[in-house]
């Protein structure tokens, strides 16, 4: 095993050229697994000089402030607060796992919760999730990465994690924000009946209420949309393989696969538009499966490749088609998921390396904008997937060429229409998308 040394540059000193050359000798000749990667912890970034400045700064290749915008503005910062707070408190009485601050159940999304053996130095967990929960480990890039000679690639392969690279960055975002194999991270129906929120995910939309802490240099004006596309494709992709894993090995049916709003709603009386609407395609009473990380998507995939898209579609419906039959057999199941899988991968690498320009992306806005009738039906997650989508496009077009107050109005009227999931009615929502796509020239 081949161990990169921790000791000069865990304490933020910076490194000569001669230094960051023979850390990226040692990480060349060695099997990156096995490098001794370590977390410092926030406070190694938070000097006026590093990251913790006030000011954004424009005379660097960074701002300069990072680390300040992170910790006054950016709700990773207060993410294990809230494990603290009435919700926290609720939900581990619920859960039965003690204080909510303290489960490591909890603490992989909520923390940067590592072992003592992975820590270079003392750090305190209720920084929440800081810069190392979405950078890595940085001893042994820390410091090489301030001095004159670094260069971004070099960085990665000392262990920094390519944020650049968008696909990774989706992926990064989704071990929290949709579930990863690793160390267990994911939001059941047993969590989400506690009290955690379902969770859901775009990348661009994300991106911009986080709100960024670094400079996009992508001169690209469509990057926004580039932004949607990779994020839908990595989200569609990692949701076929939890599916997988749980189809495998978890226990089943895991309903929090499927579209919660159609049983967590009021079926009271005769004014209740889903019982006017009708349950096609299946059952009346057998829960759907959520397809809102497909719905929205299927539009973009069917311009990048329309023959991967058909066979995607087929492989998505069959996904569908089993889970919501309630007793599918797993084995099918985990056929279908992992096909699917690998399809949106493969679309994946088309949609990373498309072109991109105002028409296309007008082109999609109007598309998405025009089949609200289908999406309003498939339940209030594919809803909200549609309104971020549009709003993501609406404002990447806007920054091509120009602006449309009737279709921002219109937008901001779409989100009212999710703001209370359980009061979601399809109908309404449709008819409001419509009058968006109303206003598209």
């Amino acid at each position: 095993m081949v161990l990169v040394s921790v000791s000069a540059v865990a304490q933020s000193r910076p490194a000569s050229d001669e230094r960051v050359h023979a850390l990226l000798a040692i990480a060349a000749q060695a099997d990156m697994q096995t490098v001794n990667h370590k977390y410092v912890g926030p406070g190694s970034c938070s000097a006026v000089a590093c990251h913790g400045g006030i000011q954004p700064r424009n005379t660097t290749k960074v701002l300069q402030n990072e680390y300040s915008t992170w910790v006054t503005e950016d709700k990773h910062a207060r993410a294990y607060t809230v494990l603290t707070e009435s919700l926290g408190r609720q939900m581990s009485s619920v859960l039965k796992i003690g204080p909510a601050e303290k489960a490591q159940r909890c603490l992989v999304c909520h923390a940067l919760s590592v072992e003592k053996e992975h820590q270079a130095r003392e750090f305190d967990v209720a920084e929440g999730v800081s810069c190392e929960s979405c950078h890595g480990p940085s001893s042994a890039w820390i410091g090489p990465h301030i001095a004159s000679s670094a260069k971004h690639v070099d960085m990665v392969k000392l262990g920094l994690i390519d944020n650049k690279n968008l696909a990774v960055r989706s992926e990064e975002c989704l071990t929290c924000h949709l579930g990863s194999a690793k160390k267990d991270m994911q939001v059941d129906h047993e969590m989400i009946a506690a009290g955690h929120p379902d969770l859901t995910f775009e990348l661009d939309s994300f991106t911009a209420v986080e709100p960024p802490h670094w400079v996009e240099k992508n001169p690209d004006p469509l990057f926004g949309m580039r932004a949607w596309g990779v994020g839908q494709a990595v989200q569609l992709r990692e949701s076929m393989l939890r599916v997988s894993r749980r189809a495998e090995s978890g226990p089943w049916p895991e309903f929090s696969e499927m579209d919660c709003i159609t049983c967590h709603h009021s079926l009271t009386g005769p004014e209740s538009w889903r019982q006017k609407e009708g349950y096609a395609g299946h059952r009346a009473g057998d829960p759907p499966y959520n397809l809102s990380r497909f719905v929205v998507f299927r539009h973009f995939a069917d311009e990048i490749d329309a023959s991967t898209n058909q066979q995607l579609t087929a492989d998505v419906s069959k996904v569908a088609m089993l889970i919501t039959s309630m007793s599918p057999d797993r084995a099918a199941v985990e056929s279908a998921a992992n096909g699917a899988a690998k399809l949106a991968d493969k679309l994946l690498g088309e949609i990373r390396d498309a072109q991109y320009d105002k028409a296309r992306t007008d082109r999609l806005l109007k598309e998405i904008a025009n089949d609200a009738d289908a999406i309003s039906k498939q339940g209030e997650r594919a809803a909200e997937q549609a309104t971020m989508t549009v709003d993501s496009l609406y404002i990447a077009s806007a920054k091509a060429g120009g602006t449309n107050g009737a279709t921002r109005a219109a937008i901001d009227q779409l989100f009212a229409q999710v703001k209370n999931p359980s009061g979601y009615n399809a109908p309404m929502f449709a008819a409001q998308m419509k009058k968006v796509a109303g206003t598209l020239r």
